[in-house]
């Protein structure tokens, strides 16, 4: 094929991204999208009204991607009205929101409007969060190639999500007792690994009709009928687990890490490393400069990420445990992750003393840089995929504190499978 037949078919083609509306999602969505335009394929990246906006308020990503000609956002109702982003209790509501709003909107855009074939530019391949199931309905009735982007770890998807099924249908969900340290014995590949307590935390739900099961049912039906699976790991890490997939889904192109891979690229070998902002929060870089005056290989970086909360007991066990540990610490505490009204005028005066000792709390930092930085001894982290990634790259031990989703799955092959640290349970 030559040169000038492949720079027409790359014009030619047009990929529609859309991430379901959190952080982490859209952080690695965004990072797909980049990787794609520097191919010179043209991207339209689909963000919901609730997500666009703080996105836009916090970063430089208008700016940033206008450098790309080939690349344009569109926004999408979502029935969203709260302004702040959502915590973890609001996951459903949200996601009830865009299947409700968002999926007949998609569909018009899709059939008859600015996606569609009699546009002046009609998107060829879609590349949905699979969470999105109703995009894949979409691509069947217009007859666009569906490739699904899962921003989860294969381990939950394969044990949790594309098994589901099979554990119901096998009497292992719902538990019949409360022994969480029994192995599940269904899930081909971790038989001897996975116990109910790892499994993903709507699992333990005693309705199969319940909300969030159906939206899995849903996620788990639609994957295998796509054309591809797009994984943001590589295949030494998940060996275990793509090996087993590969029998619903063959077309699988583990990519990851996605970062690394978006840094490699869009750094040149003779620049600094860079690393872009996707974050729906400020990001307080005054904690690097906090992190240079630490030696090497000594503070306990903290965060549970951008959906987890904790209660005011939970927040202060950890302070303690911290502040009593002598090791310096760097505490990131996302607005609005801390349920039960938290006053620090009740928190012990010696403990307040003992942080301005030791310890750096902010309320979002720049978590790659953070990790790279050679101060980080440990990471205390809720285990998000994401987050147990991008420390798996840097090295970073983690001591693992899984809250929903996915956290669990990966905190368990934290310890037992990839031997990087270890969990416990809430």
């Amino acid at each position: 094929m030559d040169q000038n037949h492949q720079e027409r078919t790359a014009l030619q083609s047009h990929v529609l991204i859309f991430p379901i509306p959190f952080q982490g999602p859209v952080n690695c969505a965004l990072k797909l999208a980049e990787l794609i335009c520097i191919s010179g394929i043209h991207v339209t990246f689909l963000n919901t009204d609730h997500i666009h906006r703080p996105l836009l308020r916090h970063t430089d990503v208008l700016s940033r991607f206008s450098r790309y000609p080939n690349f344009q956002f569109q926004t999408i109702p979502d029935g969203v009205d709260h302004e702040k982003p959502v915590s973890r209790d609001r996951f459903m509501e949200v996601m009830s929101a865009v299947d409700a709003v968002s999926k007949p909107v998609f569909r018009e855009m899709m059939i008859s409007g600015s996606l569609s074939r009699s546009s002046d530019r009609p998107v060829t391949v879609l590349i949905p969060d699979a969470c999105l199931s109703f995009v894949l309905d979409v691509g069947i009735e217009t007859s666009t190639p569906v490739v699904c982007y899962e921003s989860i770890s294969p381990c939950c998807l394969w044990t949790s999500y594309l098994n589901l099924p099979t554990m119901i249908e096998a009497g292992d969900i719902p538990f019949k007792e409360n022994d969480l340290d029994e192995l599940v014995k269904s899930v081909p590949g971790t038989e001897h690994i996975l116990r109910r307590r790892d499994l993903a935390s709507f699992c333990r739900s005693d309705d199969i009709s319940a909300p969030v099961i159906e939206l899995i049912m849903k996620e788990a039906r639609a994957i295998p009928r796509a054309q591809g699976l797009i994984l943001n790991t590589f295949q030494d890490l998940d060996t275990l687990v793509l090996t087993q997939m590969q029998s619903l889904c063959p077309n699988i192109y583990p990519i990851g890490p996605m970062h690394s891979l978006h840094k490699a690229r869009l750094t040149a070998p003779s620049s600094p490393e860079t690393t872009f902002s996707n974050s729906i929060w400020k990001e307080d870089e005054t904690c690097l400069s906090w992190l240079d005056k630490c030696p090497p290989k000594t503070v306990v970086y903290i965060s549970i990420g951008s959906l987890a909360t904790m209660t005011i007991d939970q927040l202060l066990e950890i302070w303690h445990g911290v502040a009593n540990s002598g090791k310096p610490f760097l505490w990131v505490r996302r607005p609005g992750s801390i349920t039960g009204g938290f006053d620090e005028s009740s928190v012990p005066s010696e403990l307040l003393e003992r942080t301005k000792e030791m310890g750096c709390i902010v309320d979002w930092a720049p978590q790659e840089k953070v990790l790279a930085h050679g101060a980080i001894g440990a990471f205390f982290t809720h285990s998000g995929w994401n987050s147990t990634l991008e420390s798996i790259v840097e090295g970073v031990p983690m001591i693992c504190w899984p809250c929903f989703a996915d956290q669990q799955v990966n905190s368990r092959f934290v310890g037992e499978v990839w031997k990087v640290g270890g969990g416990h349970e809430r």
